[in-house]
């Protein structure tokens, strides 16, 4: 049954509320602790168990670390790297040209620049080599270093790890396994075939971290101190954000100690990045993915590969802020070329149906750096998998975003296994391939297939799940602050999602090309302002502008807004439906 009887709202979703267990987990825990009843909804949505609340809301990362030596060979990896520290020699790092390699390159970067040893830094360009290691760069790096370290990226690279002669190889990654791994030192990753996959949820910087926790042991039992990994965490939180990783359990503890970290303003990189993002208030989730992530990714998508790495490692203030607005301006090249390339794979995606389990989308001259993006954006479109491919000779390279409960990594390797691809991988959520252009009918086609026997496609656009109602009223920064003792929210732990009924619109504005800004109450009490991005993408902007007096129930997640020194609680517009 929807929520207030909407069926199909302004962007064609079905509202859905909280069901009957969750109203009852609720009231379980508000008898049991006398917390905020809007908390308590949102730790019952969560799955929060009553005896387990204490805990949640004080995450310990004492308590939820895992030992690093439970993931296999990290114990060869951590002694060879302590090696290499010993004996001074050189290092190199290889990592992969998203949030998540750049982080993961500067913790090491930084962890051995404490230890006094300086590390080469090797970022592959996105279109000339594409992802992940090659047998040249490797190759070039291991005539003139010890030890390569891959992070991000590796697990499959076995033709590209035999090249590099001369130099050990350690890799320190999340992607899915093969049947096989590459010959190296050690292969630190908990998506190896041979893991339990218990900590499949870590992303490469957490893999990282954990190599350092270890040699951070040992160190210690050697008598000797080493760096401070504790302020290393606002990198983890980054990357564990950015990555979309779930947050929970010992994910959620590194992103809520992360953004403890990063709001103490000591890393230059983020503290330049959070300038020139005009990031004025305590950063949370929402930053970390929307406002610092995209800018550290541009570099990758469509300018320099290594920038973004080099930003956060970076430890002068003055070459810090050059790198970070470099970064914001090709931020905003990569919207422009984003917003082009989704236009057309939208359309074409809607000729060809988006009903199938499988929504895709192939266009000549794509920019590689986008691709990913638009995919993400079809995917929220159409709640299923999709796949974005830019064409170029014989060949099209392509990215891809899952939904939950589907695994497209695995489907992906299949495929390349099937030798439909050149090559292929990924994790359950994102995945990338590289295929022929006269395979690309049937590459798709049996995609579709393997998507098809996981569930996608069996739904129609993603249903809008809301907590509950407010009143304008009630929507207090008292009210914010004990919601958010619930968090850090992000994927796998939304925060939650409120409906104001029947509203009066009193005010609109277009912002920008396609933004919303609405002033809006119940005629009575307080007015709330909203902001809706990408309203005027669909009908929404444009109904709400032209409301002419008619009421709409108002659907989305509070936020603090600060503003010259002013706070006030703002609420981010995903959804409306007339009364």
């Amino acid at each position: 049954m929807s929520y207030l009887g909407v069926e199909k709202s302004l962007s064609g979703r079905r509202w859905v509320g909280p069901g009957v267990a969750i109203e009852r987990h609720a009231e379980a825990i508000f008898q049991a602790t006398q917390l905020a009843l809007p908390l308590c909804a949102t730790l019952a949505r969560l799955g929060v168990a009553v005896e387990e609340v204490e805990q949640f809301l004080d995450p310990k990362l004492r308590d939820l670390l895992p030992d690093p030596r439970s993931i296999r060979d990290m114990d060869k990896a951590a002694a060879r790297v302590l090696q290499a520290v010993e004996r001074r020699e050189k290092i190199a790092i290889f990592a992969d040209y998203d949030v998540d390699g750049g982080t993961s390159a500067a913790l090491l970067i930084d962890w051995l620049r404490q230890l006094g040893l300086q590390s080469t830094l090797y970022v592959p360009d996105r279109i000339d080599e594409g992802y992940g290691p090659n047998e040249e760069a490797m190759a070039d790096l291991a005539a003139k270093h010890d030890l390569i370290i891959c992070v991000d990226c590796g697990t499959q690279s076995h033709g590209p790890i035999a090249a590099a002669v001369g130099a050990d190889v350690v890799v320190l990654d999340h992607h899915l396994g093969g049947e096989t791994l590459p010959e190296c030192v050690a292969v630190v990753n908990p998506n190896r075939q041979d893991e339990t996959g218990d900590l499949a949820h870590l992303c490469a910087a957490a893999v990282v971290f954990l190599m350092l926790v270890e040699c951070g042991r040992l160190l210690r039992e050697a008598g000797k101190k080493g760096p401070d990994l504790m302020a290393m965490l606002d990198l983890v939180a980054l990357a564990t954000v950015a990555d979309v990783a779930p947050l929970r359990g010992v994910n959620r503890a590194l992103v809520r100690q992360g953004l403890k970290v990063m709001a103490q303003r000591n890393r230059p990189g983020l503290v330049a990045l959070s300038d020139v993002g005009r990031l004025e208030s305590q950063p949370n989730s929402y930053h970390l993915g929307f406002v610092l992530g995209p800018r550290i990714n541009a570099g990758g998508r469509i300018g320099r590969a290594d920038l973004g790495a080099r930003l956060l490692a970076e430890t002068d203030i003055h070459a810090a802020k050059a790198m970070a607005e470099q970064l914001d301006h090709l931020n905003t090249e990569r919207r422009e070329v984003e917003a082009s390339v989704r236009a057309a794979a939208l359309a074409q995606a809607e000729e060809r149906g988006l009903d199938a389990p499988l929504v895709w989308a192939a266009g000549e001259g794509w920019h590689p750096g986008v691709v990913g993006i638009v995919a993400s954006r079809l995917k929220e479109l159409t709640n299923r998998p999709s796949i974005v491919i830019g064409l170029d000779g014989d060949e099209g390279k392509g990215s891809g975003r899952s939904v939950s409960g589907v695994d497209l990594g695995a489907s992906i390797q299949r495929l390349a296994s099937e030798g439909l691809l050149i090559k292929g991988g990924g994790h359950k959520m994102a995945a990338g391939l590289t295929v022929a252009r006269d395979q690309l009918e049937p590459a798709m086609a049996r995609l579709a297939e393997l998507l098809a026997k996981q569930g996608a496609g069996e739904g129609g656009a993603a249903d809008l799940i809301l907590d509950g109602m407010l009143m304008p009223g009630a929507a207090s920064i008292e009210l914010l602050e004990k919601i958010e003792q619930a968090g850090p929210f992000g994927a796998g732990a939304p925060s939650p999602r409120y409906v104001f009924a029947d509203m009066m619109i009193h005010f609109a504005k277009r912002v920008g090309e396609s933004h919303l800004k609405i002033s809006f109450g119940d005629g009575q009490g307080p007015r709330i302002d909203a902001i809706c991005f990408g309203a005027f993408d669909g009908d929404m902007g444009q109904t709400l502008m032209d409301h002419k007096g008619a009421r709409f129930h108002l659907a989305g997640r509070l936020e603090l807004n600060e503003w010259g020194g002013r706070r006030s609680v703002q609420l981010r517009l995903e959804d409306a439906a007339p009364v």
